[in-house]
């Protein structure tokens, strides 16, 4: 007579993940969710803000610049004002950026007038080597001014990647040197953090080299914005 044989145990169930486990779990994904969304911020570009430029705007500039000068070297105090698109025109005119369309028209007027008319001289490198990428790659700079404040925007070439900076704040004058109270900022789309931003300008305006590139001209007393307007004082 055969014995009939015992059929196989069932499987033990699994056991339910701990509270522990769910809790990592959760933490870690909310990590990796954070970190993209951080990054999408961060290369996201901002939109450039509607700033009129033109050669006229920058010739007009460059008047009342060379009137002030004069009248500083005569001895007499005189007021500087420009407006947003006055500024912003010297600006694309004075500085060496890639893709600036009004140093671009102004440089080909140049040379049609003077064939002899040589390019600006690239600006000399920091010590920080990242500091100098982003420098040597901005492609455009915008300034707008509201009230007291001022805001620049600046697009730069990071290994490959557009990315833009904004950053909001106060222009003063101490001691001879350009003095700038930092408001809001961010990369991107990403805010940064207000003490974060401070301690980044600070840091940045303490550096000897860059505190000798802030040095005002020895006959300009005040600078601030006033009005929607950069108002700098000679004497």
């Amino acid at each position: 007579m055969n014995t009939p044989t015992p059929s196989n145990p069932a499987p033990p169930a699994p056991k339910p993940a701990s509270a522990w486990v769910w809790a990592f779990r959760c933490l870690r994904w909310s990590t990796y969710l954070a970190a993209l969304i951080t990054l999408i911020l961060l290369l996201h570009k901002s939109p450039a803000p509607p700033v009129q430029v033109s050669p006229q705007a920058a010739a007009k500039a460059e008047e009342k610049l060379q009137s002030v000068e004069q009248s500083a070297l005569q001895g007499q105090q005189a007021t500087l004002r420009l407006n947003e698109g006055e500024l912003n025109s010297y600006l694309a005119t004075h500085l060496a950026l890639a893709g600036s369309a009004v140093n671009s028209a102004a440089n080909s007027s140049e040379k049609t007038a003077d064939s002899s008319a040589a390019p600006a001289d690239s600006p000399g490198a920091p010590s920080a080597a990242d500091i100098e990428q982003v420098r040597s790659s901005v492609k455009d700079v915008k300034v707008q001014m509201e009230g007291d404040q001022v805001k620049a925007y600046v697009v730069f070439d990071l290994h490959g990647k557009e990315m833009s900076l904004e950053l909001a704040g106060k222009l003063g004058a101490k001691d001879g040197y350009l003095k700038f109270e930092p408001v809001s900022g961010q990369i991107g789309s990403l805010p940064i953090p207000q003490s974060t931003l401070e301690s980044a300008v600070q840091r940045l305006m303490d550096s000897a080299e860059n505190r000798e590139k802030l040095k005002l001209p020895p006959d300009v007393s005040d600078l601030h914005i006033e009005n929607g307007e950069l108002v700098a004082t000679y004497q």
